[in-house]
């Protein structure tokens, strides 16, 4: 499946909230100081062409544009005062929580030690309502239900807004990486897994797919979306998907089967009861069609020890195993 490239055009404001933890004497940056703190943090800033974005932890505004098309949202972010052009770009994707804040707060100290620069988009519920418009990426307007006349153009996916995002941060960074690696947990867990088999040649150099409700496997005899069935993934090459560097994460404690928000019906029990259950069963059925297919399977399987539902001890884990 080709990707479509579109024209984009976007506008960038910086509301600059700085936490405690980027100006408190116990961060492990240089002298405990921000040099490129701006004198008042809590301003909007309009960031001038050429410019690049104050490190520190801060949000900023996105536009993305194609066509009559547009979605806003805003972008936390956190980037270690010795950021370089060769830096690592981390994407972090929310739960159904929307707390974008609290997932770019959780990476900080990670992000402090391995050196990495971390950005969490809020896909707001007033831009992306539901689950459609997330964790399935609004491919469909309904998702759940999906038919070549509900199926939305690529332009307007949400999948289809992460890649010229990153072209924009590279601008906003002076990055010069080629690729970004990408973390989700819960709906960004499925949001992730998702945007890995919808958009095959986007730039992710590696994924941490964490603890993810329900998947869609890639299996035709299902329809979506459990299985790639009755949908645009059929018959798609799981060559690109594969080969990928892409981690199955879940919490070893994560096993309620009574967890508040967690899909129950024939096509999700199939998959198992729990995430943890779910997540083992996907990724073995991935394992094993790979083997059948003889295709190369960069994939890994990780339990975060000591781990439930919360995301704050997958976000460590999920750092460490991308860039440690």
């Amino acid at each position: 499946m080709k990707s479509i490239a579109v024209p984009y055009k976007f506008s960038c404001l910086v509301v600059v909230l700085f936490s405690l933890l980027s100006c408190s004497s116990d961060n492990d940056e240089p002298n405990g100081t921000n040099p490129n703190e701006p004198e008042n943090p809590g301003e909007v800033i309009d960031i001038p062409p050429g410019e690049t974005l104050p490190s520190g932890s801060a949000v900023f505004h996105y536009e993305y544009t194609v066509g009559g098309f547009t979605k806003s949202l805003d972008i936390y972010y956190y980037l270690p005062n010795n950021y370089a052009p060769t830096t690592p770009v981390l994407f972090v994707f929310h739960g159904t929580g929307r707390n974008a804040d609290e997932y770019r707060d959780a990476m900080v100290a990670k992000a402090q030690e391995l050196n990495f620069m971390v950005f969490a988009p809020e896909f707001s519920i007033q831009e992306f309502p539901d689950g459609d418009a997330y964790n399935l990426g609004n491919v469909y307007v309904d998702g759940d239900n999906p038919t070549p006349q509900t199926l939305n153009p690529e332009s307007q996916w949400a999948f289809s807004i992460v890649d010229p995002l990153f072209d924009y941060i590279k601008t906003l960074t002076g990055n010069e990486n080629a690729s970004y690696y990408a973390f989700g947990h819960s709906a960004g867990g499925q949001f992730l897994h998702r945007l890995l088999m919808f958009k095959p040649n986007s730039r992710i150099e590696k994924a941490v797919a964490s603890a993810s409700g329900w998947y869609t496997f890639p299996d035709e005899t299902v329809p979506f979306p459990y299985g790639f069935g009755q949908s645009i993934l059929s018959g798609s090459s799981l060559e690109s998907l594969f080969s990928k560097q892409v981690i199955i994460q879940v919490g070893e404690d994560d096993d309620n089967p009574n967890s508040a928000g967690l899909r129950h019906n024939d096509y999700a029990d199939a998959q198992g009861l729990n995430r943890k259950t779910r997540a083992v069963n996907f990724f073995d059925y991935c394992s094993d069609l790979a083997s059948e297919e003889s295709l190369i399977f960069n994939w890994q399987f990780r339990l975060v020890p000591n781990a439930t539902h919360d995301f704050g001890l997958p976000c460590e884990y999920a750092a460490d195993v991308l860039f440690n």
